[in-house]
């Protein structure tokens, strides 16, 4: 497969491994996936919950809200979001939270994006001066904090390894004559190896996905966490138990493309995986934090009261309103679109278990 891999930085002199060939596409400045263009909307290359209806991120300030009730409505609320797209759950937060007055004084909202493109385009959407975009965590030094992300982990790549005859090899590409990327497994290094004989979930596997790169960016979170106490939200598509394949896949234009299609346009498409989120759970477990159960998108947002939110707003609409409520609130709920296939797990440090939208 011929492609231009200069402004890539990629080369013929080493294998890349997944994660860090992946990374180049996505993360390159200037030229990257996420790093110079808006793939959001109809429009972009695929749609988020956020931007398919503002019920959603209505929903997600709900449960903030009450979080922070269940952690004793401290003085001082650190809330987080983690790739924020392009703003539209932060924007519906900040104009919930100010129904409530003891809250908006307390919540300080952060969002942590590292695409300088991205962070043009929310700060359009936002526009609010009390919203600070953040590198690191090192400036949240006081109050809970709760992390948030929705579709942010699927986002960071993740390492790929085969068990060929008892040997753990990992899957990497690797470029011949300077413009034809082809696969190839190599000897697993020995710290990759010992991590991922930590895991119990990942035992037995003769396809292990492995998220690296995604618990480097979690663990200054945990540590964060264990330090303020808080917890952290996460949503995403992904899966209770390994199916021994690749779940990597790349979306244009708001349709997926085979593994061919993803390598033929690199740059121009977004590239993601399935989270593992038995393994996700192991982790935090394994960084002190109580987890509660992992439920799918559709149980959370019912049982935080999506549908009955609906039904209040639908008696002001339109027929017309009202049926594309209905649509988008069907794309968010139902089992064959994102209402299964999309999980839900909260990680925390607090005296407090009873969180809503997990029982």
């Amino acid at each position: 497969m011929k492609l231009n891999l200069k402004k890539f930085k990629i080369t013929s002199k080493k294998p890349l491994p997944v994660d860090d060939f992946i990374e180049k596409i996505l993360y390159k400045p200037k030229v990257g996936y996420y790093s110079s263009k808006d793939p959001f909307g109809k429009n972009g290359d695929f749609i988020t919950s956020p931007t398919i209806s503002n019920l959603f991120s209505e929903i997600i300030a709900i449960w903030l809200i009450s979080a922070w009730e269940k952690m004793d409505k401290p003085k001082i609320f650190n809330f987080v979001e983690l790739g924020p797209g392009d703003g539209s759950l932060t924007k519906v937060i900040i104009n919930t939270v100010k129904k409530f007055p003891e809250l908006n004084k307390a919540i300080k909202i952060h969002l942590y994006e590292k695409s300088v493109f991205l962070q043009k385009l929310q700060k359009q959407n936002i526009n609010n001066e009390y919203v600070k975009w953040i590198k690191n965590f090192n400036s949240i030094k006081k109050g809970p904090v709760v992390f948030f992300g929705n579709e942010f982990f699927d986002a960071i790549p993740i390492k790929q390894f085969s068990n060929i005859n008892n040997e753990l090899l990992e899957k990497c590409y690797t470029v011949k004559n300077k413009v034809n990327i082809i696969e190839k497994f190599i000897r697993s290094k020995k710290k990759d190896k010992a991590q991922i004989k930590e895991f119990g979930t990942l035992e037995k596997l003769k396809f292990i996905e492995f998220p690296k790169k995604g618990f480097l960016e979690l663990n200054p979170i945990m540590t964060k966490i264990s330090k303020l106490s808080g917890g952290i939200l996460l949503i995403d598509y992904g899966y209770l138990n390994s199916n021994n394949s690749s779940t990597i896949q790349a979306v244009m234009h708001n349709k997926k493309i085979s593994a061919k299609g993803m390598l033929s346009n690199l740059g121009k498409a977004d590239i993601t995986s399935l989270v593992n989120f038995n393994l996700l759970k192991e982790y935090f477990f394994k960084n002190n934090l109580k987890v509660k159960k992992v439920v799918t998108q559709k149980f959370f947002l019912e049982r935080m009261g999506i549908i009955e939110r609906a039904q209040i707003l639908e008696e002001k609409m339109t027929n017309k309103q009202q049926k594309y409520m209905e649509d988008t609130l069907a794309r968010l709920l139902e089992e064959k679109q994102m209402g299964s296939l999309f999980k839900v797990i909260f990680g925390y440090k607090n005296k407090n278990d009873d969180f809503f939208g997990f029982e």
